[in-house]
């Protein structure tokens, strides 16, 4: 087996247009994006996928809303709509990688875990929502949409415009993870902690329950990184490298830092909290708890960054 890395994907990074958000336009991104994994996989790393479902989430949520509203279908809780983006963007992600080796000749199944992960009921985010999901708004249309819907928390999103939050308590443990060794053993490449997973919360009788939550894939791909002891952890995103001063004429890229640097630049409140604060935290979790390198970039950039040639390396 080659080297093992966890490579997360954004969900917004699977919608570039927000004028063309359908499932053939998602399927497209992916499929683009399972192009660049096919090349780290030909220069041999074996690699485990886990992916966002922000948007995704928040347009099966409304979905459902809507039904109820039009035609009294019975509500969908927001924890279903986590495990049935999770599958859904599983599939898609699994038929483009199978693809994709197919056309490389890569003799390497993959598969796709419905993965639950535990989360503390006490958890103070669920008194605090701040995950985004769904669309962006201007500040006229989250004034309305508030209005339509009182029990919606609505906050500005790092200067993209408004959005949804639900609430996202940090992952705790991964429920599958003993099935995810065993099929990364075994060769495959595994999609798994789709949407960060789905969250449940665990009694002293070892009984789950789901949760209505949204827990960052983010950090929950960094605790997955971490306990299946990967040497890469890369993240995904909308945006080719992080940066300092994002979206102001003093905007810096970063190409490769040590840790400590990102934290300080996080401590300075660089990183916005619904965008690269979270993605920051993730990778300073990995990299503190026996990882060893990190990278963030947009799906493009992966083997550039790998080679130090774009991205954002994140190092001790």
């Amino acid at each position: 087996m080659g080297k093992l890395a966890v490579i997360a994907i954004g969900g917004n990074s699977l919608i570039k247009d927000p004028k063309f958000p359908s499932i053939e336009d998602q399927y497209q991104a992916i499929s683009e994006t399972a192009v660049h994994i096919g090349e780290l996989v030909d220069s041999g790393y074996q690699v485990v996928i886990t992916h966002g479902n922000g948007p995704q989430v928040g347009f099966a949520l409304r979905r459902a809303e809507i039904a109820g509203q039009e035609a009294g279908m019975p509500p969908v809780p927001l924890v279903n709509c986590v495990a049935d983006t999770q599958g859904a963007l599983g599939y898609q992600i699994q038929q483009a990688l199978n693809n994709e080796f197919q056309r490389r000749g890569i003799d390497k199944p993959v598969v796709t875990v419905v993965t639950q992960v535990v989360v503390d009921g006490h958890d103070p985010a669920f008194n605090s929502p701040s995950k985004p999901i769904g669309s962006f708004y201007s500040k006229e249309e989250a004034k309305k949409l508030k209005q339509q819907n009182p029990s919606w928390h609505l906050l500005e999103d790092a200067g993209r415009g408004y959005r949804r939050v639900v609430p996202s308590p940090m992952p705790k443990l991964i429920v599958e993870e003993e099935a995810v060794l065993t099929l990364i053993r075994g060769g495959f490449s595994v999609i798994t902690v789709g949407g960060g997973g789905i969250p449940v919360i665990q009694d002293q009788s070892g009984y789950l329950t789901g949760v209505d939550a949204v827990i960052d894939k983010d950090l929950a791909s960094s605790l997955l990184a971490v306990r299946i002891k990967a040497d890469l952890f890369m993240i995904s995103t909308a945006e080719d490298q992080v940066y300092l001063n994002y979206g102001t004429p003093q905007q810096r890229g970063l190409s490769k830092i040590k840790a400590i640097e990102a934290a300080s630049y996080m401590e300075e409140g660089h990183f916005g909290a619904g965008s690269m604060l979270p993605k920051i935290k993730a990778v300073l979790y990995y990299l503190k708890n026996g990882g060893q390198e990190a990278i963030i970039t947009d799906p493009a950039n992966l083997k550039n960054a790998l080679q130090g040639k774009a991205g954002t390396k994140i190092v001790h």
